[in-house]
């Protein structure tokens, strides 16, 4: 088979080397610590600096992204922290966007700041945004488009020009848009990032992490921040990431058709007062994420029609979806971020009081709109 190029057959395909398995269809799973080589030089030593079915994962999420490589980690916070870590030293300065996961602001607000990295955070990275937050110490941008909670779109073409022309690297997490429908090194982005837990791995089964991007830098990831602080991914997780990797268009068109269909329903409930979702028309992000973007994925806030007691209580009148924190696999998720007593941290990351956050995930679209609906319908007007 010559090597394939489209997603579909990168996902069915790529990597699993029939030959060299026996004609396994499914590549085996290589749960050892060690390798040999007593007589033959195979090239692998320890799992923790590579391993074969953690290849076989590489190579597929690095040829559906169009990055020269990848390397995978424990989860997708081991990759964004080893990643900042590998390029942050004592007397370095980040830029970084407010609304990006919360997570994040936590390790550059403590960890990094434990070093010496002094960190200024914009709102939307606009140009002058930019010009007016820049120092000669500026060593990285940090972005994330579309943004945690609030669905941001970033100019990410701009961004990477800007950074570059003051001698800084990019940084984006990708999660939301996953490859298939945003590949940001082709933008001029030098990092990309997923929480393979989302959509990548789709089933709420396994962790793991990616980072994507020359193969230098990813050669220096693996030799560096992976194997010195040991967030290898495992190779079980790899093995169950390739196994999901081979429904992700198929899961991925549903979760947007879905999503599109959830996010129009909201627009026009009078019980509800906005929507974020940059797959929408009337969304400020959706004319620039038609240019750097192919497709929308399964995650939207909403704000609804109401005092946060009430809001509460319908959040806890919903039958389909599950209150939780993740998002990106099969099952329906909501969240609350609106709801957070600390009205400093909201305002900071730009979240309207009342902001719910919902995961569309695999069922019927139909089944899930009726749940909202009766959910908002008990909010008192």
């Amino acid at each position: 088979m010559k090597k394939p190029c489209r997603p579909a057959d990168i996902c069915a395909h790529l990597g699993d080397d029939y030959d060299r398995y026996l004609g396994a269809i499914v590549p085996p799973l290589f749960q050892n610590t060690l390798f040999t080589r007593k007589h033959e030089e195979h090239g692998y030593s320890y799992s923790r600096i590579n391993n074969p079915t953690i290849e076989i994962l590489e190579k597929k999420l690095a040829a559906l992204e169009h990055a020269p490589a990848a390397r995978v980690f424990a989860s997708g916070m081991a990759a964004i922290t080893a990643t900042l870590s590998s390029l942050l030293h004592s007397g370095g300065h980040v830029l970084a966007l407010r609304s990006a996961y919360h997570p994040v602001i936590g390790f550059l607000d403590t960890e990094m700041k434990k070093y010496g990295v002094e960190v200024t955070y914009l709102e939307r990275f606009t140009p002058e945004e930019i010009e007016r937050s820049l120092r000669p110490n500026t060593r990285v941008f940090y972005l994330e488009s579309p943004s945690s909670n609030v669905f941001r779109v970033l100019p990410l073409r701009e961004i990477a020009a800007q950074a570059h022309a003051c001698g800084a690297v990019t940084v984006i997490d990708n999660t939301w848009a996953t490859p298939l429908y945003q590949k940001p090194l082709e933008l001029g982005i030098d990092y990309s990032i997923h929480s393979a837990t989302k959509y990548l791995g789709g089933h709420s089964d396994v962790l793991g992490g990616v980072v994507l991007g020359s193969e230098e830098r990813m050669d220096a990831l693996r030799c560096g921040q992976r194997a010195s602080w040991g967030a290898c991914m495992d190779p079980f997780a790899a093995w169950l990431l390739i196994r999901s990797l081979r429904t992700l268009e198929v899961r991925m068109a549903r979760h947007s058709a879905s999503a599109d269909k959830v996010a129009r329903f909201l627009q026009e409930h009078p019980r509800v007062r906005s929507v974020r979702y940059p797959g929408l028309e009337t969304d400020e992000g959706h004319t620039l994420a038609q240019t750097q973007m192919t497709g929308y994925s399964g995650l939207m806030s909403f704000v609804p029609d109401a005092d946060n007691e009430a809001i509460h209580a319908m959040v806890k009148s919903l039958d389909v979806f599950e209150e939780g924190p993740s998002w990106g696999g099969f099952e329906s998720v909501v969240n609350t971020p609106g709801l957070n007593p600390n009205r400093e941290m909201l305002q900071f990351e730009g979240i309207p009081q009342g902001l719910v956050r919902i995961s569309v995930g695999l069922e019927d679209a139909d089944t899930l709109i009726e749940d909202l609906d009766r959910a908002l319908n008990t909010l008192p007007r």
